[in-house]
């Protein structure tokens, strides 16, 4: 096919021309690209027009020499053309361009060597689309590394409690919408590789419409939940995922500048949630505020503290003396009252009191004993000591 060749080498820059001047026809969103944009389309065009000579010349050549080809045609133009076109709109390119060279098959070929040409023209718009894959297929590939290392930073730096600037930015680099509330979810990793774990939480969260983000923290899962209005709930629905052991979800906060917070409870509600053996999966961090506190986890300590204690000082002394006096009692209502000297509907009356006014209610065994630890730690660490303002959330009843 060595006229052939020669006639298609000779019309390379008008056979160019002609599929550029088409994708500007029948293509509306190419009309609407940026100048240097479309000349890098221009630049891809003619790279393979001269790609398609040389393959021509050597008769196709082997699959590497097909390959390498077929490769020089997208390594003529920036990578950033892979951002700004989508493999859809390169697939209607590369048609556009074969359609082009196809109609003009009668003028470029020796007489004789019409179906030859056309052939091969197949044969090599087969290669092209194989390169432009492999291209896109890079070009994912570069971006989802990327974003699994931001993702990684993001998760540490809510761990480290870095300022809210560095949260946003890396944040932004990864397209979160903040949308309100969040929350952080800690639990077991069930074990393989982290990229394949979380990205079968981002298709479970992306079927429930809501933001996540996620990185591995030891042998650690760390998610952050935007836009649930439930974040409890809505982990109950991603539990698949985990590893065996607790799953415990923070509070939720406003936005994710507060998150750190969540993350922190969430952590230390992980590692003491071996204490409660039958805690529900997800727990939440704020019921293990007893066991939390036990840890060491100062945050606790302050709600339980100020929240509880503090607010049975506030609400008067019968209350904190009806508390004592139940517990004294074994949780035995009428042996209360009489230690007290009053009806057993006044006993009933002040327990439903504390209740409302600490969210826990003494009849139930597990508040009684979130009680019990509250009243210990209020007497031991008043809320009246010099100590910093509490950040952490008061539970919700």
């Amino acid at each position: 096919m060595a006229a052939t060749v020669r006639r298609v080498e000779r019309s390379a820059g008008g056979l160019a021309t002609a599929a550029i001047a088409r994708m500007d026809e029948t293509l509306p969103w190419f009309r609407e690209l940026p100048a240097d944009q479309r000349s890098w389309v221009m630049l891809v065009a003619q790279a393979g027009v001269r790609s398609l000579v040389e393959w021509l010349r050597s008769g196709g050549g082997t699959a590497s020499d097909t390959q390498e080809v077929s490769d020089d045609v997208f390594a003529t133009a920036p990578r950033a053309l892979a951002r700004a076109i989508s493999l859809q709109h390169t697939v209607a390119l590369v048609k556009v361009t074969i359609d082009v060279a196809e109609e003009q098959v009668p003028e470029l070929a020796a007489p004789g060597e019409e179906v030859a040409l056309r052939e091969a023209m197949l044969k090599f718009s087969r290669e092209i689309a194989f390169a432009a894959a492999r291209v896109y297929a890079r070009a994912a590939e570069s971006r989802g590394t990327w974003d699994a290392r931001l993702q990684a930073m993001l998760v540490d730096a809510l761990l480290r409690g870095d300022s809210s600037d560095v949260l946003a930015s890396r944040a932004a680099a990864l397209g979160w919408a903040d949308a309100a509330p969040v929350a952080v979810a800690v639990g077991r990793s069930p074990g393989g590789e982290l990229a394949a774990i979380l990205h079968g939480f981002y298709r479970a969260a992306r079927r429930l419409g809501v933001e996540l983000v996620g990185g591995g923290h030891g042998d650690r899962l760390v998610l952050v939940i935007g836009g649930a209005p439930d974040p409890v709930v809505t982990v109950q629905k991603l539990l698949d995922g985990f590893g065996d052991g607790p799953v415990v979800v923070g509070p939720a906060v406003p936005s994710l500048d507060s998150a750190t917070e969540s993350a922190r409870a969430a952590l230390t509600g992980y590692r003491s949630a071996a204490a409660w053996p039958s805690a529900p999966r997800p727990v939440a961090a704020d019921d293990l505020l007893p066991e939390r506190a036990l840890a060491g986890d100062p945050e606790a300590r302050r709600t339980l503290r100020d929240s509880v204690y503090g607010a049975l000082t506030r609400a008067g002394g019968e209350l904190m003396e009806t508390l004592d006096a139940f517990f004294a009692a074994g949780g035995v209502l009428e042996s209360a009252a009489r230690g007290l000297f009053v009806h057993p509907n006044t006993v009933r009356y002040r327990l439903k009191r504390i209740a409302e006014v600490t969210t826990f209610s003494p009849l139930n065994p597990r508040d009684a004993f979130a009680l019990r630890i509250a009243l210990t730690i209020g007497r031991l660490d008043p809320p009246n000591a010099v100590l910093p303002p509490s950040r952490a959330t008061p539970r919700q009843p």
